[in-house]
């Protein structure tokens, strides 16, 4: 059924977006992590310039401080990029069970009622669909380049992949479906 092959689309752009969310993250982390050896480096320049004219203690108190606010930065900078990680990947699952489910009921919808305007709908988006994930997956192979000039090393790109298993779980889906429309109706009592 056409909406089997344009869930499997959808979800393939859902994936993209997803990864490229994940590659801005990978971004903002490693241009953090470089922003606090910068401050470390120009942090410990000051000291150095400034001499004799700090005493002892006065130096040592100030490179404490000092790499306890770079220890919070740091670890702000790491919970953030790991909570907005997950937070990218359960909105990608969600999305793609959304997706799935409303393929399962439209193909239940199409059954019922006879009408097959959802399938002729699905089939006529899929091109255009399949047109948006190429342009989704080009920004995303641009977002894994940014990523890599700000970290000034490679850095892993993540790269969309087809999800074969989203055209199995809405056979599985509408199996469920014709099954539960098969199965008597119980006896009022």
């Amino acid at each position: 059924m056409a909406n089997q092959k344009l869930a499997t689309v959808t979800n393939e752009l859902i994936e993209s977006y997803g990864n490229t969310a994940k590659n801005v993250i990978n971004a903002y982390r490693v241009g953090n992590e470089r922003a606090v050896v910068f401050m470390d480096h120009s942090f410990a320049t000051a000291l150095s310039k400034a001499g004799t004219r700090l005493s002892t203690q006065t130096r040592r108190n100030a490179v404490a401080t000092e790499k306890k606010i770079t220890a919070y930065y740091a670890k702000g900078i790491e919970m953030t990029s790991a909570n907005a990680d997950i937070v990218i990947d359960k909105a990608v699952e969600l999305a793609e069970k959304g997706v799935v489910q409303v393929a399962a009921n439209a193909g239940r919808f199409e059954k019922s009622t006879g009408v097959t305007a959802l399938t002729t709908l699905a089939t006529a988006a899929v091109p255009a669909a399949k047109a948006v994930t190429k342009v989704a997956a080009k920004i995303e192979a641009q977002s894994g380049v940014l990523a890599s000039k700000i970290a000034g090393k490679s850095v892993k790109a993540k790269v969309a992949t087809a999800k074969r298993a989203v055209a199995k779980k809405v056979v599985v889906a509408k199996k469920a479906v014709v099954a539960k429309k098969a199965a008597p109706a119980p006896k009022a009592a």
